[in-house]
């Protein structure tokens, strides 16, 4: 890993602290401005909450929720050497809350029954990833859940997500949803 594939964790308990990642080709990090915005918007403080970090890359998005006091975060990934490189950021932090799984995130997402508070989603972007691993999220969310996208264009989303806030910084373009399961009739 070259010295330039670091992240900085911007906020929180591990605050300037960096994180390595591998130059795998397509992996771009979340940038420090968009996180400091993103966890505004979350209210800067985590406590508690149960997040998950689906196509986690370099971690920097689950990481930093860990820093700001998310109880568990189950980070998902398939390339192998950020899978490696995930694994010794949560040992060289000491991150206790933090869940490396290996493998795909659909398949990931369509296989499990845990509940979130908050996920993050940020798919390579030249992919259809966002809204299918958005289709796939409901089942594991909590009602009140927000959901953080980031995508080249915008996304067209059904009435169950609630758009609280978005922006953009040059080619990326990020928003923080709120998932609002249809009401279920009374019997």
């Amino acid at each position: 890993m070259s010295g330039r594939n670091r992240v900085r964790i911007v906020g929180g308990e591990w605050r300037s602290r960096l994180v390595r990642f591998p130059g795998t080709p397509g992996l771009r990090p979340t940038p420090d401005r968009v996180r400091e915005t993103l966890f505004n918007w979350l209210g800067q403080r985590l406590d508690g909450l149960a997040c998950v970090d689906l196509f986690a890359g370099s971690g920097a998005l689950g990481f930093e929720a860990l820093s700001r006091g998310a109880a568990r975060v189950v980070m998902v990934e398939r390339d192998r050497e950020a899978l490696d490189a995930l694994r010794a950021a949560a040992v060289e932090l000491g991150a206790r809350g933090a869940e490396v799984v290996a493998g795909d995130a659909l398949g990931w997402l369509a296989r499990g029954a845990d509940k979130f508070d908050v996920a993050f989603v940020d798919p390579p972007y030249a992919s259809d990833l966002a809204v299918r691993a958005l289709a796939g999220l409901p089942a594991r969310l909590r009602p009140g859940a927000r959901v953080y996208v980031e995508s080249a264009r915008p996304l067209e989303l059904p009435a169950q997500w609630r758009m609280l806030r978005e922006g953009r910084a040059g080619a990326v373009r990020f928003a923080l949803h709120e998932f609002n399961p249809p009401e279920t009739p009374s019997q």
